[in-house]
């Protein structure tokens, strides 16, 4: 908006008695321009206009309590005449006058703006107003864009006119410095007039924008995420549209959304074109309005698939925390408002400039999620599938489909199952198939921890609370939480670890050691054992209370021995494995090798399976494995179990007896995997028991 003042004294101004300075001025002659804006439309929402009856006040209201004051200077006896005239869209009218119209008021004014300098007319003076105390139009706009230079007419911020004052005394022009002291007093005024109502729309605009960006950080859609950043835009500058266009290097393309009335709500335009191909390339604001000279600069064909007229345009480049340009944030159609017409202006450029820097961030923010949302799946995915549950055989299914049904819910799950069966990869198979897939999936080894640090190993410790304890600890159920605790080997846990792991089963909580806060968990609990739990129950060895706690889904693992052709669909799965770890091809199990692995016990289960065929991929060479690269003693085999002659056998009755007995129970602890426990309880012994048979058949012992 372009003011002009335009004065003419034939009323006095009226004093009170005894001062020499104006207070108070009237005239029953005075003429207000009406608003350039409804209050409906203001920028402003409605409680910024009831704060601050100044900061929403015309500037015709403005000058009409300034202006009388301001002329009271030249005395009572001065015969002055004029008013203020505004240009509003081009066109000039008074927003201030007292005595007489004058006709020529408006295009003395509009010459007055135009030339920049003194002028005078039948007997009115005129001399353009200074935006800013001190400054000129190109300095003033510089300073509040923050621009450097201002290289052409399209470079000058919107919004930033002239104004000037014209004055009549007596009849005759104003001299010139008379009139150079009131075009300074109304400019200084104007400019704190303007900036108060600037600093009520600021803190609007700001505590809009920190609002909205707080609530783009939990949108999980880009489209969700560009079409509110774009509503914020419509309402901070208070404007029809607003598109963002984010810039597409590897196809040079600007790609804008939302786009309203364009099919598919999306707009590629050129990274060169228009006004957002500037803003991109220049790194600087651009805008432009309807009228000009220069409408090649906006797209007209667009405006014809929209059903749509642009007569305004802003557009600012947007630029990420690596200062990096990532695309062109653009306003459509300024709303008239009591800071501008029906074009942008500087303080809409700084508003946008602000709101662009929000929404870099937040984009950028939104890419970070994603991509480490879709690297966080990848992973799980990877995880997930490098330990299958691989089988076909009939035990197998049941316990895939079980698991399956077993997965969603937070059940607890008791895996058995021999040494080397799989009883982890079963556990990972069920966490990976529930709802806490993307938590951790955190393993502990029971029967690896003494009592004495049991406690500290799940629940962590403080620091200071024992004598190694040097920093804080945390434990493996807070490591576990939001996702699956594995316990395996969990019947060889001291009555004390179970005692304390009852405890935070059933309050889901922890308290470290040497602490006194309790921490609530989140965490599914899947324990394992190869002990018969039942009889450490009747031996009060285990709990019977944390037995129920653990074994409300019980799922049990065959030994490989009796799975069938599992043995080499596991085998085959295993070579390929190992061979592409390694770079080679992958050989081929000869009929003498798939006859020796299917009849052969497998006492180690899954885990020796995998060690034999590690051990086949790093030592042949060949293409096909035959049965002697499997290096298996021809004892573990089943065929040599069923033998009905002893090779060692002398023919005597109790020596068959003794060699019978002494392999036998050799088997049965390989079978175990050296869990003597476990021996004894399959040979109906208790573990001293067991010891001392292998004493009497002179059998080594480890005591």
């Amino acid at each position: 908006m372009n003011i002009i003042a335009a004065v003419s004294m034939t009323d006095k101004p009226t004093f009170f008695s005894g001062h020499q300075s104006v207070i108070g001025y009237s005239s029953p002659n005075v003429v207000k321009a009406n608003s350039t804006m409804d209050r409906s439309q203001s920028v402003l929402p409605p409680h910024v206009h009831s704060a601050s009856s100044e900061a929403t006040m015309t500037h015709g209201n403005a000058l009409s309590s300034f202006m009388p004051v301001l002329l009271g200077l030249f005395g009572n006896q001065a015969s002055l005449r004029g008013g203020v005239v505004s240009q509003i869209q081009a066109r000039w009218q008074p927003t201030f006058w007292t005595g007489d119209r004058w006709g020529q008021a408006e295009s003395l004014a509009s010459q007055a703006g135009a030339d920049d300098q003194f002028v005078t007319a039948d007997g009115f003076a005129a001399l353009s107003i200074p935006v800013a105390p001190g400054a000129d139009m190109a300095t003033s706009a510089r300073k509040e864009s923050g621009s450097d230079s201002l290289g052409s007419s399209q470079d000058i911020l919107p919004g930033i006119g002239s104004d000037a004052i014209v004055l009549s005394i007596d009849g005759k022009p104003a001299d010139s410095s008379s009139l150079k002291m009131l075009a300074t007093a109304v400019g200084r005024f104007l400019w704190l007039q303007r900036n108060h109502q600037n600093d009520a729309r600021r803190l609007w605009q700001t505590s809009k924008m920190l609002q909205h960006a707080a609530e783009w950080q939990q949108l999980d859609s880009d489209e969700q995420l560009l079409a509110s950043m774009a509503d914020c835009a419509c309402e901070v500058l208070n404007c029809e549209r607003a598109t963002i266009f984010l810039w597409d290097k590897r196809t040079k393309k600007l790609i804008g959304r939302p786009a309203i009335g364009i099919e598919g709500g999306v707009l590629e335009v050129e990274d060169n074109a228009g006004i957002v191909g500037e803003a991109l390339h220049s790194g600087s604001p651009r805008w432009w309005s309807a009228g000009g000279t220069d409408e090649g600069r906006v797209n007209r064909r667009i405006d014809q698939a929209q059903n749509f007229t642009t007569r305004s345009l802003l557009a600012v480049p947007m630029v990420n925390a690596r200062d990096q340009v990532i695309g062109v944030f653009e306003g459509i159609n300024a709303r008239p408002g009591d800071h501008r017409n029906e074009s942008f202006d500087a303080a809409d450029v700084r508003t946008l400039t602000e709101l662009a820097m929000h929404a870099s961030i937040a984009i950028d923010s939104y890419r970070t999620r994603t991509d480490l949302t879709e690297t966080r799946d990848r992973l799980v995915e990877q995880a997930a599938q490098s330990k299958p549950l691989i089988g076909n055989h009939q035990s197998i299914q049941e316990i895939r489909r079980n698991a399956t049904k077993v997965a969603p819910t937070d059940l607890s799950v008791l895996v058995l199952g021999s040494n080397g069966t799989g009883k982890e990869v079963l556990a990972q198979h069920i966490h990976y198939q529930s709802e806490r897939r993307n938590g951790p999936f955190v393993a502990v080894n029971c029967a690896a921890l003494v009592e004495t640090l049991l406690e500290s190993e799940l629940f962590g410790h403080e620091k200071g609370a024992f004598t190694d304890a040097s920093d804080t600890r945390v434990g493996k159920f807070e490591l576990a939480n939001g996702g699956t605790l594995f316990l395996d080997e969990v019947g060889d846990m001291s009555a004390g670890g179970q005692a304390k792991l009852l405890r935070v089963l059933e309050e889901k909580v922890v308290v470290r050691v040497g602490g006194s806060r309790s921490i609530p968990v989140d965490v599914r609990v899947i324990a394992a054992t190869n002990q018969p739990l039942q009889e450490l129950i009747s031996a009060k060895r285990f709990r019977e209370d944390l037995f129920f706690r653990l074994n409300v889904v019980s799922l049990t693992l065959p030994p490989l021995s009796h799975r069938g052709d599992d043995v080499m669909e596991l085998a085959e799965h295993f070579l390929a494995d190992f061979c592409r770890q390694i770079g080679r091809a992958v050989p081929t199990f000869a009929a003498s090798a798939r006859d020796a692995m299917l009849s052969h016990d497998w006492p180690g289960n899954v885990r020796e399976l995998r060690n034999t065929v590690e051990r086949i991929c790093y030592l042949t060479t060949t293409d096909v494995v035959e049965s002697s690269d499997l290096m298996m003693s021809p004892s573990t085999t089943r065929k040599s179990v069923d033998m009905p002659m002893l090779d060692d056998a002398d023919g005597n009755l109790n020596s068959a007896t003794r060699e019978f007995q002494v392999q036998h129970i050799e088997r049965l602890i390989a079978s175990c995997g050296g869990n003597m426990t476990e021996a004894a309880g399959k040979l109906g012994l208790h573990r001293s028991n067991l010891y001392r048979k292998m004493r009497q058949l002179g059998m080594p012992t480890s005591s």
